[in-house]
C-alpha cells in the first residue's frame, strides 16, 4: 500500500462484493464522461461492469480517498504471447478508470505505477495496453510506446507497451 500527498491510498486487492460495487461505481462515473451519445454510454455500461467471476480471474489495484471510498481502479491479467512484443512476457492492462471527480489528481498515474511495479515483481518484461483512442495521450505521457498493428482484424488500433526492465 502507498499513500500520496492528497491522502489517496493505492492497494492491491482481491475484490469482494462490497469492493466490486465501489469499482463499478467508479467505472460508471468514468464512462458517463466519455464523448459519446448518452444512449451509447448506457448501452455500453453493462459490458464494462465487473462481477464476482471477474474478481476471480483478474487482479485489481484500487485507489481509495481518505474516507476509504474507491476512486480509481485498474485490472490486469497475463497477456497472451501473441499479443506481446516478440519474445516478451507481459501483463495486459484490462481496464483503468478514475472517478471523474478525481481526474487530474495523479490517481491514474499512481495506478499505472503500482501496476508497473506488479509487472516487474511478477517477472514480466513489460505492460501491454490496448487503449481506447481517447486514452492514448494519457498512456503516452506515462511512457508507453505504440506497437505496430500487424493484423487489423484481430488487434486494437492502439496497442501500447512499456518495458519494466
Amino acid at each position: 500500500m502507498t499513500m500520496d500527498a492528497n491522502g489517496t491510498t493505492i492497494d492491491l486487492l482481491h475484490p469482494d462484493a462490497q469492493d466490486l460495487a465501489g469499482i463499478n461505481r467508479v467505472i460508471e462515473a468514468a464512462i458517463m464522461t466519455w464523448d459519446l451519445p448518452e444512449r451509447v454510454k448506457r448501452l455500453a455500461l453493462p459490458s464494462y461492469r465487473y462481477s464476482d467471476i471477474d474478481g476471480q480471474i483478474l487482479e485489481f489495484v484500487v485507489a481509495r480517498d481518505p474516507r476509504s471510498r474507491i476512486v480509481g481502479v485498474a485490472s490486469w491479467e497475463p497477456a497472451e504471447e501473441k499479443d506481446s512484443p516478440q519474445g516478451q512476457q507481459a501483463l495486459l492492462l484490462h481496464s483503468l478508470f478514475v472517478d471523474s471527480a478525481f481526474h487530474r489528481q495523479g490517481i491514474g498515474r499512481a495506478l499505472v505505477d503500482a501496476l508497473l511495479a506488479q509487472t516487474a515483481a511478477a517477472g514480466n518484461d513489460g505492460l501491454l495496453v490496448k487503449a481506447q483512442r481517447d486514452a492514448v495521450d494519457f498512456f503516452s505521457a506515462c511512457g508507453f510506446l505504440p506497437l505496430p498493428v500487424h493484423d487489423e482484424s484481430r488487434q486494437y488500433a492502439h496497442r501500447l507497451w512499456k518495458p519494466v526492465r
